[in-house]
């Protein structure tokens, strides 16, 4: 009996808590895609938290600062008294301020995240960086009942949210990278990329519902929900096939390296019991990858578009007349969530299209160009009706966020498994970790920019974004080209149809 024991506790080592007691309810084996069902819904729950917590801080900007930009004595009624140091005359500034901290630390802590989570228990990795996010989002909410005004209170709080935050996104990528193979990887998750899009909104939703009853419950129950989704990935998630046993039988592109040179697209995190003798790549390594650095640069610029959207629009459409009227903090909030909106369309199209050409940077390039002119629309004729604000806040979220999504995701899975590592399966959250820790660099420095561009003039900060998108497009010209060349010479080689006799 106690041999048999053992054996059970062996088999069960590296599960999931949960997972190990629906195996015990059924008495079986969990089928490959219930597992892979699993991953995709406890890791989409897991993104969509820590978006919904990061997004708090810009719907609570206009009651911190609601006088800011106000353009009549009416509009500074509705946005209510605002809450020292941010109601004076720099609070705009500081409130950037606080934006860069954050943004910085999260870029910095994503290198070094990704390096660690090659290295440890994912799952354990994502608990800790949930409730670690939790616990200083709620305590930014604190303030307001503690009735703290000191600058430096909030900037440590959103500094050390930031670090935690950073946890995030090299490991769920990781995880969902570990089960699904590089077939239609870039719907697949465009679709489960959605979830910082519905992060965003949920937050925006919550947040501005809860700013009646005090900011701080803005922040605060956000951050406890984080917190208790936390606990739900330590007990359900499967990090890896390996670490739950589940064998693929009907497909292997997940775990045998490909043909005729082909990607390798087997699992790049494994259990240290199967893989000892891998060593995980470094980071200047990982530097050299091809389209590594382009890349990453491009994602430097492109989330710094992104970005400066996901902080600062609430505040840009409460202090902006639509149609001849300011809108209260609650409904900007709300409408804010639109450009969300439109970024799931755009992040779902962006990964079928470039599964169907199978060409990552066209496809990202040309959606980065467009953004340019519906910024430029954005700007000019947004404040027109209520009507042509949202339709073209739509068409804006789509291309702004499409190339972002699909760079995060299925171009940082891509690379990660690009056939020059030959195999080794050490390096996905390293990858993801480089490209979107140098994107959050760029994330940091235009939120930056815009609080004090934006006193000044919002014109001047439309410039500023499309300048950023042009040279985002730009830094993928030789990954373009090299597609391009690719296309036409696959064209060239096809056997031409036999000719028809009439």
């Amino acid at each position: 009996m106690g041999s048999l024991a053992e054996v059970s506790e062996d088999k069960n080592q590296g599960k999931p808590p949960g997972i190990v007691l629906i195996e015990k309810i059924k008495k079986t084996s969990v089928p490959f895609k219930t597992y892979q069902a699993i991953v995709l819904i406890v890791t989409f729950f897991a993104y969509t938290a820590y978006h919904a917590t990061r997004k708090t801080t810009s719907i609570v900007k206009s009651a911190l600062d609601p006088q800011s930009g106000a353009k009549s004595i009416k509009s500074v009624l509705q946005l209510g008294e605002g809450w020292a140091p941010f109601d004076g005359s720099d609070g705009t500034s500081l409130l950037g301020e606080l934006d860069v901290a954050f943004l910085f630390v999260y870029a910095i802590g994503m290198y070094f995240s990704g390096h660690v989570g090659d290295r440890m228990d994912l799952r354990r990795f994502i608990t800790v960086g949930m409730v670690g996010t939790g616990l200083f989002t709620a305590l930014f909410g604190v303030g307001y009942w503690a009735n703290v005004h000191i600058f430096y209170y909030y900037l440590i709080v959103q500094m050390m949210a930031g670090l935690f935050q950073s946890t995030g996104w090299p490991s769920v990528v990781a995880v969902v990278g570990n089960w699904f193979g590089k077939k239609k990887r870039g719907l697949i998750m465009g679709i489960w990329n959605a979830h910082t899009s519905v992060g965003n909104i949920t937050g925006s939703l919550v947040a501005s519902a809860l700013l009646k009853y005090g900011w701080g419950w803005s922040t605060v129950v956000p951050g406890l929900a984080i917190a208790f989704i936390g606990l739900m990935v330590f007990l359900l998630l499967p990090v890896s096939p390996e670490a739950v046993g589940a064998n693929n039988d009907e497909e292997d592109e997940i775990f045998s390296p490909r043909k005729d040179g082909e990607e390798i697209t087997e699992p790049l995190l494994r259990s240290d019991k199967v893989e000892e003798e891998e060593s995980a790549v470094g980071f200047l390594e990982a530097w050299k990858i091809p389209g590594v650095a382009p890349f990453a640069l491009c994602l430097f610029f492109a989330k710094l578009v992104a970005y400066t959207f996901l902080y600062w629009l609430p505040f840009y459409i409460s202090h902006t007349a639509i149609d001849g009227r300011y809108l209260s903090n609650e409904e900007s909030g709300n409408l804010s969530t639109l450009f969300d909106v439109g970024g799931v369309v755009g992040g779902i199209l962006a990964g079928h299209i470039s599964d169907q050409l199978n060409a990552r940077a066209i496809t990202a390039a040309s959606f980065i160009y467009c953004a340019i002119p519906a910024l430029f629309i954005y700007r000019n004729y947004g404040h027109m009706s209520m009507t042509i604000n949202i339709i073209l806040m739509l068409i804006t979220g789509m291309f702004v966020n499409g190339p972002y999504a699909l760079i995060t995701t299925a171009v940082s899975a891509d690379l990660g498994t690009h056939s020059s590592l030959k195999g080794n399966s050490r390096a996905l959250a390293t990858v993801t970790a480089i490209i979107d820790g140098t994107g959050s660099i760029g994330a940091a420095i235009g939120p930056l920019l815009t609080g004090y561009i934006s006193a000044k003039s919002w014109n001047a900060v439309f410039t500023m974004l499309m300048g950023a998108a042009l040279v985002a497009g730009l830094l993928l010209t030789r990954l373009v080209v090299s597609e391009v060349a690719t296309k036409i010479q696959e064209s060239r080689s096809r056997p031409k149809p036999p000719a028809v006799e009439v």
